[in-house]
């Protein structure tokens, strides 16, 4: 997988770039407000989530990632195209094409 620069892709190309905006924490962490990534295929969200993880190092994968669930949705609201993923298919969500993600990390109180 390739970094790409943000832009329209021709429909012809059979590649799928995915843009990512990280929000709050998230920048601080990976210094970075916004990442493309471009896959061959649709992928899952939880296999974008696996991408970003490997790339973007273990802090945002301790962030985003509860350790004892093995799962984001704990500790991070994740976003589809404006729609949040338990509204569509979960970690299951299909994304390619032109879509937009956004990783919104969550604070919990006791």
């Amino acid at each position: 997988m390739e970094e790409e620069p943000t832009r329209k892709m021709s429909t012809s190309l059979s590649k799928h770039i995915v843009k990512i905006k990280l929000v709050g924490v998230l920048r601080g962490i990976t210094g970075r407000s916004e990442v493309s990534v471009k896959f061959k295929e649709p992928v899952s969200v939880s296999q974008l989530l696996q991408e970003l993880s490997e790339r973007l190092g273990p802090t945002f994968k301790r962030t985003v990632i509860d350790p004892e669930l093995n799962d984001p949705r704990p500790n991070t609201l994740i976003l589809v195209n404006d729609v949040e993923i338990s509204a569509l298919q979960g970690l299951k969500t299909k994304i390619g094409g032109n879509d937009t993600v956004v990783v919104i990390p969550v604070s919990h109180g006791g």
